[in-house]
C-alpha cells in the first residue's frame, strides 16, 4: 500500500462558517499566538465571543493557538500555559482547577496511515478536574484525564489516564498514585 495523498478527501469535514473561521484565523493570530498581547480579559472576551465556553478564573498565557474556539469547554479556575496549542477539530471540554503548562498539545485530529487516502481522523478530548498536563506533553484524540491524574513533561496520552494516577513516558504509562 502507497500514500496517494492527491485522492485525499475533507469534504465531510464542516468545522463552521467559512467566514467565521477566516475571522477566528486572524484573531488567534493577533490577540492569542501574539506573545506581545498578555492581556487575559480580552482573550476571554474574545473566546467567548466566538462560542466558547469559559468558567471563572481561566488564565491563558501568550503564545496559545486554538484552532476553533467554538469547540471549546473550559471550567473555573484553568490556567492554559505559554505556547500551548488546542487543535480542537471536535469538541475539548477541560474541566475545573486544570493546568495545562507550557508547550502542551491537545490533538484532535490524527490520519489513518493504514488508507492509501491518508483519511483525516477526529475525537473530543475530555480533561477532568484537577488534571495537571506537564510541559511539552501530548494528549490525542479520543482521550479522557480522568480525575488529579497527571501527565508528566514530553509524555504522550494514547490511552485513557485513570484518576489519581501519574503517567509518563511515549506511550504515556503510569508509574505511581498521586497522593
Amino acid at each position: 500500500m502507497r500514500t496517494d495523498l492527491s485522492k485525499y478527501n475533507i469534504s465531510w469535514y464542516k468545522p463552521g462558517n467559512k467566514l467565521f473561521i477566516i475571522l477566528w484565523y486572524f484573531v488567534n493570530i493577533i490577540f492569542f499566538q501574539n506573545k506581545l498581547i498578555p492581556f487575559n480579559s480580552i482573550k476571554i472576551f474574545l473566546l467567548k465571543f466566538f462560542g466558547a465556553k469559559l468558567g471563572e478564573g481561566v488564565i491563558i498565557k501568550p503564545g496559545v493557538n486554538i484552532k476553533y474556539p467554538w469547540n471549546l469547554k473550559i471550567g473555573d479556575f484553568v490556567w492554559i500555559g505559554e505556547d500551548v496549542w488546542i487543535d480542537n477539530l471536535a469538541h475539548v471540554y477541560i474541566g475545573n482547577n486544570v493546568c495545562i503548562s507550557q508547550g502542551a498539545m491537545l490533538l484532535c485530529g490524527n490520519h489513518h496511515y493504514k488508507k492509501s487516502t491518508f483519511d483525516l481522523i477526529i475525537g473530543e478530548i475530555t480533561i477532568k478536574d484537577g488534571v495537571w498536563i506537564a510541559a511539552r506533553s501530548i494528549v490525542t484524540n479520543n482521550i479522557t484525564c480522568k480525575e488529579h491524574s497527571v501527565l508528566l513533561t514530553n509524555s504522550v496520552a494514547t490511552n485513557n489516564l485513570e484518576p489519581y494516577n501519574i503517567y509518563r513516558g511515549n506511550p504515556a504509562k503510569s508509574i505511581k498514585k498521586r497522593k
